[in-house]
């Protein structure tokens, strides 16, 4: 770490400072922040009126009165928000009930309550009214303390988001989000004189699990981001049963653990189905019945349920404290017994471990293990190994239907048989990415099978248009055998299965070390790169391809859009380019004839994992033709660049050109569940057509077209093709709208520790200046500057030295430009950092 003073003095400083203060000014995304301190918990219910207050009441009793109580305790209620105030106040409720029970107990200890409205709706304004009110029992300090606030209030009676909208206007959820979490920080961090276990907050809900919050989406919804456990009020009356299996059941699809359920004795046994619904795994507490008459005030009712609360507290606490040990006990576990892949142990210790607790939308929720108080967000900016794309919403939609899904079908068996969600995903996937070209639609697991599978495709095709396998038949298999090669690109990467590696130029993942039957069944062309630096796009060629005489405006461009202009076609590049690949052709077949490539194995546009490299789409076009010329089918490898990773459905639509065969994954299903497609044009598939099982594709999978996968594809395939749910789509384009701030990736480009970057749809990728072993897959030259960026709620892995940034199709640019901020800001200490390193070393 710089001493401070350096950081001050150094010419950057300055500019460093006033981007991350922008940041934290204008941010509408923010990570959320979640205390873990002491045991917190969200009260939901089946239905409204069934009795959450109550037990958030006979819980706070329990917790601070039940003797012996000889230590501090502090109750922490929370009420985000309220309608029918200030008649009704659930908050002011717990207060009044809980102070009258105290003066009823012979205390060991002081209690001290109060009762705090942030803000009520008020000649229609929200307005901080500041309403507070306090008990206290007894002088002797130290004390126990019951604190209850309402975050929000309004007067009328009726669903919040109807009552905001008459009296306030919409709250957003952001606001309510960020207010909850400043209560919870600020109510229990502040709490160190508190034991762990002697804190204990609740967060009641408004209404049931799915009553709308105040902008109208549902609180289970709304408080996702938070992801507490929760205790579930159940109904007790008739009807009761299902009620409370639903409002279960959509706690768990949005992934909330519910430890207890609770439900009011209404002389019907509902809890004996519960429990046996539930499995036992989730207890069941069963409360006295609520007298109709209320004279009593609920004392006597509360003295009567105080074992029932008793209970509900223990396993509350013992929740925690199980979460808690288990959330520590992880990155051990996992050093011990987990293989990563892409991971050399060797530098991996426990604290280099993320333990992610959840995902809300593209966000993990991180577990601080070093720390272990709280829980925070961090954006996942490796869209989880490029497969990721929904928002939050898009999250539970997919859960949703993926849960129909294995409900109706499970898996079935895919030889001869047909079912719903695999035709539709086939006809949605030849209505899109294959539309104007393919005609059959092949099933696999993932990118790699995929791949191998359009090798086989594309190699029958050859052999078939080149008499081949006429003559094989002819001969009962007895002509002379072919060599078949592939042709494909430096820089590539197919996949890790081994007929996949043997389809890649010599790589860190070919050599001897991974995979020692490597030969590279391959001729690999040099390709051509754009990258931008300083401001402008740049085309660099292969150092075996002569252009002397090309101009200027052939290399060097002022925006992206020029690189795919097609009147580049015209181009004395595009000449150089063919002879280029004419020549290598011609060398590689050699004089006696029998070796031959068989396929073109192309990732268009953008080379992944070889470094993040955008290839000249010129050169692709050319190489297409000049394969068509010469029968060698093309195979387009969309495995991520398809699906609008590049900002268009496929990248067959930015090079202007179309394969014969192509490969799908990753962006397919959302992310949620792999699949693999392999689609093919009608002359590919009938090169297999014939009178033996033998001439058939004998290929395939067990979880071939899994039901489950494929629903997944085509929900999510229409959610990101849809301007209804993807406000990034332009509808007359069928394309992303720019998602990168122009004007930072230009300043990025411009910083003097850049090389290269490439901004793309959902991609930004840069590569830092390196030398030597600094350079390269196995650099660990970005390290601390992924380290720092993670700790500022941006989670990146490295390619080497080259770092970069990925969101989903639907994923706001407001927040795109935020990570570009932090970007720049870290990018900035980074390079100060290795300034000061270089400095001291000479």
């Amino acid at each position: 770490m710089l001493p401070l003073s350096i950081l001050r003095h150094h010419h950057h400083y300055r500019r460093h400072d006033y981007l991350r203060k922008l940041f934290f000014s204008t941010a509408s995304w923010e990570p959320v922040y979640v205390p873990l301190s002491h045991p917190s918990y969200m009260i939901w219910a089946s239905n409204t009126s069934l009795g959450k207050t109550l037990v958030s009441t006979g819980l706070a009793s329990s917790f601070l009165l039940s003797p012996p109580n000889r230590t501090p305790h502090k109750f922490l209620y929370l009420k985000p928000v309220q309608t029918g105030f200030p008649s009704d106040s659930d908050s002011h409720y717990v207060f009044a009930k809980v102070s009258s029970l105290a003066s009823r107990h012979n205390l060991s200890l002081s209690f001290l309550a109060s009762n705090h409205v942030l803000k009520a709706s008020v000649s229609n304004a929200i307005t901080d009214l500041n309403f507070y009110e306090e008990k206290r029992t007894g002088q002797n300090a130290p004390f126990s303390e019951l604190v209850c606030q309402t975050l929000f209030a309004w007067r009328e009676a009726v669903s919040p988001h109807l009552a905001a909208e008459r009296e306030t206007g919409t709250v957003e959820d952001s606001v309510v989000v960020k207010t909850l979490e400043n209560c919870l920080r600020s109510k229990l961090e502040s709490e160190a004189q508190f034991e762990r276990m002697n804190a204990l907050c609740v967060v009641e809900t408004a209404g049931g699990v799915a009553s709308p919050g105040p902008s109208g989406t549902l609180q289970c919804d709304l408080y996702r981001p938070f992801r507490l456990p929760g205790v579930l009020v159940g109904d007790g009356k008739l009807g009761g049963i299902s009620g409370t299996i639903s409002a279960y059941d959509s706690l768990r699809l949005r992934g909330y653990d519910i430890v207890a359920v609770v439900l009011e004795d209404g002389g019907l046994v509902n809890e004996v189905p519960l429990r046996s619904y539930l499995r036992n795994r989730v207890p069941v507490i069963v409360l006295p019945p609520i007298p109709q008459d209320m004279s009593n005030d609920l004392l006597e009712w509360f003295g009567d349920s105080n074992e029932a609360f008793n209970c509900l507290k223990e396993i509350l606490l013992s929740a925690y404290l199980e979460r808690m040990r288990r959330l520590d006990e992880m990155p051990k576990k996992a050093t011990n017994v987990f293989w990563w892949p892409f991971t050399q142990h060797k530098l991996v210790t426990e604290e280099n471990v993320t333990v992610i607790d959840s995902r809300c939308g593209e966000n993990f929720a991180v577990y601080k293990v070093q720390s272990n108080e709280f829980m925070t967000q961090q954006f996942d900016a490796c869209a989880s190994w490029w497969t990721q794309g929904p928002d939050a919403t898009l999250q539970t939609e997919l859960a949703r239907d993926m849960g129909y899904s294995a409900a109706r079908f499970g898996h079935i068996m895919f030889p001869e048989n047909v079912y719903e969600p695999a035709l539709r995903c086939a006809e949605l996937l030849l209505e899109g990415v294959g539309k104007g070209w393919a005609s059959r639609v092949y099933f696999s697991d993932n990118g790699s099978t995929a791949v191998e599978i359009a090798l086989k495709l594309a190699f029958r095709k050859f052999c078939s248009d080149n008499g081949f396998l006429f003559n094989f038949l002819k001969n009962n298999g007895a002509e002379k055998p072919i060599e078949l090669r592939v042709l494909a690109l430096k820089g590539s990467y197919h996949g890790d299965t081994l007929g996949a590696m043997e389809a890649q130029a010599p790589s860190p993942f070919t050599g001897f070390l991974q995979q020692p039957w490597y030969s590279g069944r391959g001729l690999f062309l040099d390709p051509p790169t754009v990258f931008m630096c300083n401001s402008l796009w740049n085309l660099s060629l292969p150092a075996g391809m002569h252009a002397e005489n090309i101009i200027e405006k052939e290399m060097m461009f002022s925006c992206r859009k020029e690189i795919f202009d097609k009147s580049r076609d015209q181009f004395d590049l595009a000449g150089i380019y063919a002879s280029y690949i004419s020549s290598q052709l011609l060398e590689f077949s050699g004089s006696e004839g029998s070796l031959h490539v068989g396929a073109l194995l192309i990732e268009p546009v953008i080379q992944g994992s070889g470094g993040m490299l955008m290839i000249d789409p010129l050169f692709q076009r050319v190489l297409v033709n000049e394969c068509r010329n010469k029968k060698i089918p093309v195979i387009f490898d969309e495995v991520f660049t398809g699906f609008w990773r590049l900002g268009a459905e496929t990248a067959a639509e930015l090079l202007g050109c179309m394969p014969d065969i192509a490969c799908f994954a990753k962006l397919m299903t959302g992310g949620v569940v792999p699949l693999a497609v392999t689609l093919a044009s009608d002359v590919i598939f009938d090169s297999f057509i014939g009178d033996s099982k033998l001439e058939a594709l004998l290929h395939g999978h067990s979880y071939t077209a899994h039901a489950m996968g494929c629903t997944a594809a085509v929900k999510a395939i229409n959610w990101f093709k849809d301007p209804q749910t993807n406000h990034n789509m332009i509808p007359e384009q069928r394309l992303l709208r720019e998602l990168w701030d122009e004007e930072l990736v230009q300043e990025i480009s411009s910083h003097p520790s850049v090389q290269r970057v490439v901004a793309i749809g959902t991609l930004i990728a840069l590569e830092l200046r390196a030398e030597g072993l600094n350079s390269g897959y196995a650099s660990l030259y970005a390290r601390s500057l992924l380290q720092k960026l993670r700790e500022d709620g941006v989670y990146m892995r490295p390619l080497g030295n080259v770092i970069y940034l990925m969101c989903g199709p639907c994923t706001a640019p407001e927040i795109c430009r935020q990570l570009l901020v932090k970007l720049q800001a870290h990018l900035e200490e980074f390079s100060i950092v290795k300034e000061h390193q270089v400095s001291i070393k000479n």
